[in-house]
């Protein structure tokens, strides 16, 4: 039982002495990568040890069995402890998305419910910050345009970890779930007659790339520069710092006016464009990405919804996971942790299934 083990053992213990060789920390990038795969293996090196030792000591408390009658109760409570230990072991060996240790880039965009919508964009911009603060997480917004109530239209934010994270604890791991369409239940600001209307806002999430992920040639990049639009400082519509980033070979197009210098929209606009190419080179790579992918609905449709927020009952509904609880209010206040737990409890469900089956 768990032979494969012993191979990752002899990895981590590769990868220990690369982290204690002076030159690996000169290249930060490649540092970074062993120390997630060092919490990776570390995490399955440990529990494999304690699964180990519980063995001894389940036969040990038999062995004294036959002198002592007691040590027979011990010995099964030592061997339940064992068996929970053997499944965590199990769920830390399953194949995870080669994302998971990433940062993450979130895209928010309004859709059906016009001012309604942007102003429900602008909620879920803060229920993700602050769970992201409970989880010692910064978020950085990359580009954001406002809606004329105080909402936004589109907004996107880069979310980083502190240090490396452990396995499963990253930006990407636990919010790539969050991709799809956010549906709302409630009474708009702008409703004079009370009226419950339904809105909603798609929420787009992408793996940040480092730039070692993805080659960006600057010869295929067309780069224009126009006057930022919208609320802002002085800078605003009287200087050309807005950036728009079009990569010829793919046609994607990504634009950023957020900063008041046209370097610094270069920069936010590299940063998606790279984590939309490493989306796509992941999805034409591996089948299971292109199915994760699949269920971040593109459009922000009504009807194609994974969640709904309805206000007159503080619900929270994941349609995907069945997960159901009346305390929306603290959900919005940055409460999502056992939503997000539902979905990767399910996601585990599925990926033990597939490699029983």
């Amino acid at each position: 039982m768990f032979e494969a083990v012993e191979g990752l053992a002899a990895e981590h213990a590769d990868v220990e002495q690369r982290l204690a060789e002076p030159e690996t920390h000169a290249d930060q990038r490649l540092a970074k990568r062993l120390n997630q795969r060092y919490a990776e293996l570390s995490a399955i090196v440990r529990t494999w040890h304690e699964w180990q030792q519980l063995g001894d000591d389940a036969e040990a408390a038999r062995e004294l069995a036959g002198e002592d009658a007691s040590f027979a109760d011990e010995a099964e409570a030592i061997e339940e402890r064992r068996t929970a230990v053997a499944e965590r072991l199990r769920h830390l060996l399953v194949p995870r998305d080669p994302s998971d240790a990433k940062d993450a880039i979130l895209e928010l965009k309004s859709g059906e419910g016009g001012e309604e919508s942007a102003l429900f964009a602008g909620d879920l911009l803060r229920m993700y910050t602050r769970h992201g603060e409970q989880r010692g997480w910064s978020l950085e917004i990359l580009d954001a345009t406002a809606s004329d109530l105080g909402g936004y239209k589109s907004v996107t934010v880069a979310v980083k970890a502190k240090g490396t994270p452990e396995p499963g604890e990253a930006p990407y791991a636990l919010l790539k779930f969050e991709g799809g369409v956010h549906r709302v239940q409630r009474v708009p600001v702008t409703e004079s007659q009370g009226r419950v209307h339904t809105s909603a806002a798609g929420v787009l999430v992408l793996p940040e790339a480092e730039q070692v992920d993805v080659e960006v040639d600057e010869n295929d990049l067309r780069v224009d520069v126009f006057r930022s639009s919208g609320p802002g400082g002085q800078s605003v519509n009287t200087t050309d710092s807005a950036v728009r980033i079009t990569h010829l070979p793919t046609g994607i197009v990504v634009s950023c006016q957020n900063e008041k210098s046209q370097l610094q929209n270069k920069e936010s606009a590299l940063r998606i464009l790279r984590a939309r190419l490493l989306a796509a080179a992941e999805e034409e790579a591996m089948a299971e990405a292109s199915e994760a992918r699949k269920s971040q609905v593109r459009t922000v449709d009504r009807s194609e919804r994974i969640r709904t927020y309805n206000y007159p009952e503080n619900r929270i509904s994941d349609h995907r996971t069945g997960y159901k609880a009346y305390n929306l209010d603290a959900v919005l206040d940055g409460d999502l942790g056992p939503v997000i737990d539902s979905c990767v409890q399910a996601d585990l469900a599925a990926r033990l299934e597939a490699l029983e089956s």
